[in-house]
């Protein structure tokens, strides 16, 4: 069992439950999926690019991503419908604890001039939404072999009903929101 399942169900569900008032323990937010994904517009001129990419996004999060394929053709663009763009990956269960232990505790403190995450990007819904600008604040990226510096969105998906919820949630995972 990773470290911050256990940190979750002894510490941040009793603390949460206090918080807000729960009756029951169901009622407690927790974090449903991450979904990481890249998308990649030079692989219109360059399918290799692509390959490395699928790579990266393999060694951060333990396991393959789907190669995500154009919805329109855009002729601005040069792309066609089908054409492959990008790559994400969903992650739930143990692997979803750990990509979010990694994140919080190793990758994000590693960020240049790092101020904080902003607060502002719930959605409403108590989902958050977190943009990486570079592939290289994960332990599991060699320097040398990065071809091209490349960002990412993460979507941290909880089952709670408002940002409010969510935010308190996250705080308590350990995400550095901005003060």
């Amino acid at each position: 069992m990773s470290r911050l399942k256990e940190k979750f169900q002894k510490e941040i569900t009793p603390a949460l439950m206090s918080k807000f008032e729960y009756t029951s323990v169901m009622q407690v937010p927790k974090v449903d999926k991450i979904v990481i994904n890249m998308g990649i517009g030079d692989a219109v001129q360059n399918a290799k690019v692509l390959d490395s990419a699928v790579e990266e996004l393999s060694l951060i999060s333990g396991q393959k991503p789907v190669i995500t394929k154009a919805k329109k053709s855009i002729a601005g663009f040069r792309l066609r419908e089908g054409m492959p763009i990008g790559a994400k990956v969903t992650l739930r269960g143990e692997r979803m604890y750990d990509f979010l232990d990694k994140l919080v505790s190793v990758s994000l403190p590693r960020v240049r001039d790092f101020q904080g995450v902003s607060k502002k990007a719930f959605d409403g819904r108590g989902n958050y939404t977190l943009g990486v600008k570079e592939q290289l604040i994960f332990p599991e990226i060699d320097y040398d072999k990065v071809s091209k510096v490349r960002g990412m969105d993460i979507v941290i998906v909880t089952t709670a009903n408002t940002d409010e919820e969510a935010r308190e949630l996250l705080a308590q995972i350990g995400m550095p929101f901005q003060k």
